[in-house]
């Protein structure tokens, strides 16, 4: 298991029976990089793979 694991299994025990618009998470993604900006790039990058369709992956 990776580190970074960890905060994904957190967030799926704590919020994995809710439902959240793309809005709310791209708000939230906001408020994340204006409190750490040294992550700007990370999340970016997570933005865009999320945005992207599966096909837009080769394999």
């Amino acid at each position: 298991m990776y580190f970074t694991d960890r905060g994904i299994e957190e967030l799926e025990e704590r919020r994995g029976e809710d439902q959240v618009s793309l809005a709310w998470l791209a708000d939230r993604m906001r408020a994340f990089v204006d409190n750490n900006p040294e992550f700007e790039t990370a999340v970016e990058r997570l933005a865009t793979f999320l945005a992207r369709d599966d096909d837009d992956f080769e394999d």
